[in-house]
């Protein structure tokens, strides 16, 4: 009875210290929400002032001091982090619409709220404590927000304003060709594996646009400079992340940052002060989550189930515990399952009763909810003609674009617009919806869309994605025509004569060529006895003498053999002329094109020629023969450049009876090209040999002798034309100089 007693007693004391704990747990629990309802924000109050927006966050309490923030590029919104604040707006979505602002988002997690503001370009902002509101405002110029107060009126910057500030101010920006430069580029791994790349800014002003290009990330610094020492390519895959190289140059007056990752990415931006971060995270495949798309290798692993008319919901749950995953299943799912499977991966298992039962499922992160096929595409029928609905029924808003690069008429495919200016939406390939509209003015280059804000928000992208600087490209070409000439130029003239007293000189040709005087006498006309006498030679019975080479005349030596008494003789004169040439046409045309863009340019001149009309009248016309070189380049995104290349050398030929003739040489071909590398795009090559010989019949034909009674003539020509491409894109203005 006593021991009874004790432990009823006991019993007591442990039920009163339970209950006092409970009261201390209860206590604690109202003391930490108390706390954490002791400030929220009520509400927030958006308004445009010029481009700045403005926004006004209020709270229950005033802020005792200014919250910290961050800004992503991409996309590009800010985030303000309000510990110890909760959200009493009853919302977590408020569309704004006013200037570069679209919406904002609440999100409330572990006693604090984080206030995101989604924009439509990256841009500077500044923050204020005014009473119990925080005006934050963001400045739509693009210069550096100043803090104002809820009335719009500017207050003194403080030291939490804008972004961060770190205890020891950075001094200010080095200038490099005038322009701020980077201070630094760094590279760091986190402890997920991930790469970051730390990149320390000039200023906070530096335009950042950061985009993923194919498998690389591309970073533009607008209006920026980089010093030497930055200007390097580093290979950063020893840190075990998925960066492998970061190369950074100089693109024109910007800087442009190539990251190029390996393997299954991700990556985000965000900037703080001065300093930006970009952050490549790898992406790992869980085995345990179902293959991706339409393949259908299995991945998870393997399991073993056994089971006799069990319940459907029963397997899946098996399946549930086994993964891991959040299974969700509908109230239509039901039926009995007999099933055997032993080692199969467990999404083939969960394939596998899902066609047994005529069951589909929609996975969304690590929730799969499954239900019969017609019950999922009839609720998805649902969600579409709801979309659809709110489409029709949806307020339409007007907004102008300005584009800067591109001309407005160059949308009108896009908008469906006819000629006549009307809005056209109801062709197939238009962009707008079926009540939207666009006027474009090609004075001032603008757009103006009415549409829906679905619609006016994709139409947004396209004109950022297409309204763009165009890069330019320098065309060099060089067209070398090397000539190798050879012509060699062999001849004979061969005469005999003979005279007898005072008979004439007779030569063999029967032409008179002197008289002599009495017999033994001397006469100046007589041959061979004075220099005179070999002048009056002046028949030959060979007469092959060399020809002459674009108007030289051959060289030529002669030999006349006589008799003692000056009776016969013989004259034999030899000619030759030989002419060897080398020369080289080059012809170097340059031309600076915009990208896709064809570019022409020509020198030479215009033959005029007779063309009869259709009345018998003639007319007077002009044939051109000039050097032309007409270029379409391609840059691809490597860097590279693709020619479409069509080059002309035409010249003026030898008459003919309808006119001259025109030597055309004409190369038309697409290569592909390294940035600053020379490719031989084609070549001409002609090659002429022309022997000719003309000749005494049978004497000619005599070895060595026979050179006496012929004539010969050869000629050997080479010329070849080489065209050379080199394409550079220009990267600065003094460059398209």
């Amino acid at each position: 009875m006593i021991a009874a007693v004790k432990r009823f007693v006991n019993l007591n004391v442990i039920r009163q210290k339970a209950l006092m704990l409970c009261a201390l747990v209860c206590l604690v629990g109202v003391g930490r929400s108390a706390m954490a309802e002791e400030n929220a924000i009520t509400s927030i109050k958006a308004s445009q002032q010029g481009a700045n927006v403005i926004l006004a966050v209020n709270f229950r309490q005033a802020l005792t001091k200014e919250p910290t923030g961050f800004s992503v590029l991409n996309p590009a919104r800010i985030a303000l982090d309000f510990p110890g604040v909760s959200n009493a707006t009853g919302l977590t979505t408020q569309d704004i619409s006013l200037g570069d602002v679209r919406n904002v988002i609440l999100a409330q997690s572990d006693g604090r709220s984080r206030l995101i503001i989604n924009l439509k370009r990256t841009l500077t902002y500044a923050t204020a404590i005014d009473g119990k509101a925080l005006v934050v405002t963001i400045d739509g110029s693009g210069g550096i927000a100043t803090p104002v107060n809820a009335v719009g009126v500017p207050v003194a910057r403080t030291a939490s304003a804008a972004a961060p500030v770190s205890p020891a101010a950075p001094a200010p920006a080095p200038l490099l060709n005038g322009k701020p430069a980077l201070r630094d580029i760094d590279f760091r791994r986190g402890t997920a594996g991930e790469g970051r790349v730390v990149i320390d800014l000039p200023n906070t002003q530096v335009g950042v646009d950061v985009r993923q290009q194919g498998q690389t990330i591309v970073v533009d610094f607008a209006k920026t400079a980089l010093p030497d020492i930055l200007r390097r390519k580093l290979d950063v895959g020893d840190f075990g992340t998925p960066v492998r190289t970061i190369t950074t140059m100089t693109q024109g007056d910007n800087v442009r940052m190539v990251i190029e990752p390996k393997g299954l990415w991700e990556h985000s931006a965000y900037q703080s002060d001065t300093q930006l971060v970009i952050e490549v995270k790898p992406i790992k495949e869980d085995p345990n989550k179902l293959a991706q798309g339409t393949a259908k290798g299995y991945r998870g692993d393997k399991l073993s189930l056994n089971f006799q008319n069990v319940e459907v919901r029963s397997v899946l749950q098996v399946i549930a515990d086994f993964t891991g995953l959040n299974i969700i299943t509908s109230d239509t799912v039901g039926g009995n399952l007999t099933l055997r499977l032993k080692d199969v991966p467990w999404d083939q298992a969960l394939d596998i009763v899902m066609q047994a039962k005529g069951l589909d499922m929609r996975k969304n992160g690590s929730v799969i909810w499954i239900a019969p096929k017609d019950e999922l595409l009839t609720k998805e029928k649902l969600e579409l003609e709801q979309r659809a609905q709110i489409a029709e029924l949806e307020p339409l808003r007007t907004e102008s674009f300005q584009l800067n690069y591109q001309k407005a008429e160059a949308f009108k495919k896009v908008f469906g617009i006819d000629e006549s200016g009307g809005g056209g939406s109801g062709k197939k390939n238009s962009i707008l919806s079926a009540r939207g509209s666009a006027v474009i003015d090609p004075r001032t280059n603008q757009l103006f869309i009415t549409d829906t804000p679905t619609v006016l928000q994709n139409i947004r992208s396209l004109v950022q994605k297409i309204d763009i600087a165009s890069r330019q490209v320098l065309i060099e070409a060089r067209m070398v025509e090397a000539n190798d000439s050879f012509s060699r130029n062999l001849g004979a003239k061969l005469g005999f004569g003979s005279h007898s007293g005072n008979r004439p000189i007779v030569e063999v040709g029967g032409q008179q060529t002197g008289t002599v005087g009495a017999a033994g006498g001397s006469s100046a006309n007589v041959p061979g006895l004075n220099s005179s006498a070999l002048k009056t030679v002046n028949g030959n019975s060979v007469n092959l003498p060399a020809d002459g080479l674009n108007g030289n005349l051959a060289g030529s030596m002669a030999l006349t053999l006589f008799n003692a008494a000056a009776t016969k003789f013989i004259s034999l004169e030899l000619s030759a002329l030989e002419a060897d040439g080398q020369g080289k046409i080059i012809s170097s045309p340059r031309v600076v094109t915009a990208d896709q863009q064809k570019a022409l340019i020509e020198q030479g001149t215009e033959i005029p020629y007779q063309n009869a009309t259709s009345s018998g009248a003639t007319a007077v016309e002009f044939k051109k023969a000039n050097l032309k070189l007409e270029v379409t380049p391609q840059i691809t995104p490597d860097g590279n450049v693709i020619l479409t290349v069509d080059v002309t050398n035409d010249s003026p030929g030898d008459p003919t009876s309808g006119g001259l003739a025109i030597n055309t040489k004409h190369v038309q071909t697409q290569v592909q090209v390294e940035n600053g590398g020379t490719v031989v795009i084609g070549g001409i090559y002609t090659q002429i040999e022309k022997n000719l010989v003309n000749k005494v019949p049978l004497l000619g034909d005599i070895p060595v002798l026979g050179y006496l009674f012929k004539k010969t003539n050869r000629v050997s020509n080479k010329t070849e034309l080489l065209i050379f491409l080199t394409p550079k894109v220009v990267i600065d203005r003094i460059a398209g100089r």
